[in-house]
């Protein structure tokens, strides 16, 4: 998992709010980079977790 600072635009369109084209490629490439393993890249772009189950059910 990762934590990415993002900024929200809004507008009177109807359509807010939303990200910038630039700022979802960035999501993208974070996604990715977690998909493959690649935690320094991911690291690179935000705060990355490791998610564990603490009890079975």
């Amino acid at each position: 998992m990762a934590e990415i600072r993002v900024q929200l635009l809004e507008d009177d369109a109807g359509w807010s709010p939303y990200l910038s084209v630039d700022e979802a490629y960035v999501l993208d490439g974070v996604r990715e980079a977690l998909r493959q393993g690649d935690l320094e890249t991911a690291a690179w772009y935000g705060r990355i977790y490791e998610m564990r189950p603490i009890a079975g059910a």
